[in-house]
């Protein structure tokens, strides 16, 4: 297995997957909320309780489908096939949640806790498994961190094209074409998902699983469970991951409304019919260091480890965040340049992170004799959604905290309120994801040692 090479084809073609992921989870970052609150039109209260509840059933579904995936059986491999059996469903559902129905508000709410749980299931059933196979494409843990460096400068690049594309977009359809901003939305989630779904094939065309589960391992979804529970460096990882995105969520969510009432967003550049506000540079900036974040996890990581690495990055950023606070709004220099900064710190974490689940699960078979990887890298897509989750409702509940009307002036305490959720609120989640990782123990050499010890066992066998 660790002398089985690597082609790039394959490393472009796992990346595809992730491109496609980031395109939909961006616009649920950036564009849900204000959508939710200012087009669909349901309080934001309303919108952060959705978020929140419809938790419950999508705590228990990431696993679920991880056990799901652990036990699937087909000449694709475990995880392959759902990228090509969940990738047309996972589009349709998606222009499902950006259509506006004429309902009463209490009808609009129904239909959005409906959409929105059809959403995160459909983002569970293709995402797990897309997670997953990085932990059977190979053993060795410097490939697979090369694999997750792939899979994020493809994840920002999918965050770019949508950032560049999306709000333009809707504007378009919106301003020229004069068709209504909530047709304009569902239009342009239409484009987005035929993106998505050729993303998706591609991925399942150009990847392929070597690693097995032992020969012996008997399907015992007790023993799974059980050695989950034990596996110290795996709640290590979800937890500091759910911090990380609660971070990125809160300063994601609640930039459209940073911009669009306290800097007052203005049309910055307007390219055939096309117009660019300051808001969409804004979040392409931060998308772009996102990505060079992501090219020098790797690099620094291998000269100081993927822990001290990750601790140093969320740290950074969370003193960053802090003086984001000080920026004045016509100070658009000081704001891009601490936008630019906060995303490159942002950016390294992910890479090491994806990588440790795959160290995680590896550790777990080193332990128990037993892998299920499926059910481990469950803990992805649960501390990504949750994580979100948790931080698109902190942001709704503090806006309406704060006062906050849509489509009208806020008053001074609103408006300090969003500069809260854009620099205070973030930073306290970034110093407790640096905090958590500190008793984090697999560290580079340990893994080499445990990765040696497995490779003898399937040896062995």
């Amino acid at each position: 297995m660790s002398s089985t090479i690597i082609k790039l084809r394959e490393k472009i073609g796992y990346g595809f997957g992730d491109a496609a992921s980031s395109m939909y989870w961006k616009i649920f970052t950036f564009y849900l909320a204000i959508f939710y609150t200012d087009v669909f039109g349901i309080p934001a209260a309303a919108a952060g309780t959705m978020f929140l509840v419809t938790r419950i059933w999508d705590t228990a579904n990431d696993p679920i489908m991880g056990i799901i995936g652990d036990r699937t059986n087909t000449r694709w491999g475990k995880f392959r096939p759902y990228l090509l059996w969940i990738a047309a469903p996972f589009a349709i559902i998606g222009i499902l949640l950006f259509t506006t129905p004429d309902l009463s508000v209490n009808g609009k709410i129904i239909y959005a806790y409906i959409t929105y749980t059809l959403m995160m299931m459909a983002y569970t059933a293709i995402n797990v498994p897309y997670a997953s196979l990085l932990g059977v494409m190979t053993a060795k843990s410097d490939e697979r961190t090369s694999f997750a460096s792939y899979r994020m400068v493809f994840a920002f690049g999918g965050s770019l094209l949508v950032v560049a594309i999306f709000q333009p977009t809707v504007d378009f359809f919106n301003n020229v074409v004069n068709i209504g901003a909530e047709v304009s939305y569902q239009l342009t989630m239409v484009i987005i998902g035929v993106i998505a779904i050729g993303f998706f094939l591609m991925t399942f065309s150009w990847t392929r699983e070597r690693i097995k589960p032992p020969k012996n391992q008997e399907s015992s979804l007790k023993e799974d469970f059980k050695n989950l529970l034990g596996n110290v460096p795996w709640f290590i990882i979800l937890g500091a991951g759910i911090m990380t995105l609660i971070f990125n969520s809160v300063r994601d969510g609640v930039a459209m409304y940073y911009f669009k009432y306290y800097v007052i967003d203005e049309t910055a550049l307007s390219v055939f019919s096309a117009t660019f506000a300051y808001s969409t540079f804004y979040l392409f900036l931060g998308q772009a260091t996102n990505m060079i974040g992501v090219i020098m996890a790797k690099p620094i990581s291998a000269i100081i480890g993927k822990r001290k690495t990750f601790m140093y990055a969320m740290f950074m950023a969370a003193a960053l965040s802090v003086v984001f606070y000080f920026c004045n709004r016509e100070n658009y220099v000081f704001i891009y340049l601490l936008q630019a900064l906060i995303s490159f710190c942002a950016g390294i974490i992910f890479p090491l992170m994806w990588s440790m689940y795959a160290d995680a699960a590896d550790y777990s078979q080193y332990k128990t004799g037993r892998r299920a990887t499926g059910l481990v890298f469950s803990a992805s897509s649960m501390s990504q959604k949750l994580g979100w989750t948790l931080g698109g409702s902190i942001t709704l509940w503090l806006l309406a905290f704060f006062g906050f009307e849509a489509n009208v002036g806020q008053t001074p305490d609103t408006i300090e309120g969003i500069k809260y959720m854009m620099s205070f609120v973030p930073a306290v989640a970034a110093v407790i994801s640096g905090a958590i990782m500190i008793f984090y123990k697999l560290s580079d050499h340990k893994m080499e040692e445990i990765i040696a010890e497995l490779e003898r066992r399937r040896a062995a066998e």
